[in-house]
């Protein structure tokens, strides 16, 4: 497709042990297509304070927006995102879609088949709390398995820390997802979140779309750049189609 001059902008929100560059796949492919793009830096500290500079993120946009999130980082785009007036549709990729009072380990832990907590280490903060990060013996296999070794071993090293506050944090505001309509893609191999909460997390959305890549990690922005990109093109088609 190509964009129009209200082609909303795609801003992109990753997760835990990633950062903005684990979307540089999908932005070459939205640029592609004539959308403007925004990776935002997810901060990773509370729930509360990294949906809130998302929220400054999204203020400071002109026209409308859709927001594409992965992992922890639908937590953060289903409070930031709520109530947003230029925010017009959500993409989830093998993201958490909580419900208020949600947290992301709650929801990790409401089926089985996560091997995440054998694969972090915690490290202490000075405000007696604790971060955690992969092991990086483990990160190829637990995190993006579908990606060559050379690959995955830079991602290991680059990865961002996630407090245990965060992951802790429920949902405080109405869900996102409850007023803007929202697309799911995500891995059927994710090793972090069990395919099986991400196919629960969108029904419960009311998904406009479900897409579930075969054999795909959890990093699928990274390792299925084309599924992914051809998702969010799909939901920028249809908000674009429904404001006409």
């Amino acid at each position: 497709m190509s964009a129009s001059a209200s082609a909303p902008t795609v801003v992109l929100v990753h997760g835990a042990f990633a950062d903005s560059t684990s979307w540089n796949g999908v932005v070459e492919r939205l640029r592609a297509a004539g959308l403007p793009a925004v990776a935002n830096a997810n901060l990773l500290r509370s729930l509360s304070g990294d949906a809130a500079y998302l929220r400054d993120v999204l203020t400071g946009i002109d026209g409308p927006v859709v927001v594409v999130a992965h992992s922890y980082g639908g937590m953060v785009a289903t409070q930031g995102a709520s109530g947003a007036p230029n925010v017009v549709g959500l993409v989830y990729v093998g993201a958490f879609a909580p419900d208020t009072g949600e947290s992301a380990f709650e929801l990790s832990a409401r089926f089985p088949g996560s091997t995440l907590g054998d694969a972090v280490v915690p490290t202490p903060l000075a405000d007696g709390g604790a971060e955690l990060t992969i092991r990086q013996d483990l990160f190829h296999q637990q995190f993006v398995a579908d990606v060559d070794e050379a690959t995955a071993a830079l991602m290991a090293v680059a990865q961002r820390p996630v407090t245990v506050a965060a992951l802790n944090e429920p949902l405080a505001s109405e869900p996102a997802w409850r007023t803007v309509p929202s697309w799911f893609v995500h891995g059927a191999e994710d090793r972090n979140i069990p395919a099986e909460v991400l196919r629960f997390v969108a029904e419960r959305a009311g998904s406009r779309g479900t897409t579930e890549v075969p054999g795909a990690s959890h990093a699928l922005a990274v390792s299925q750049p084309d599924a992914v990109a051809q998702v969010v093109l799909d939901a920028v088609r249809a908000v674009g189609e429904a404001a006409a």
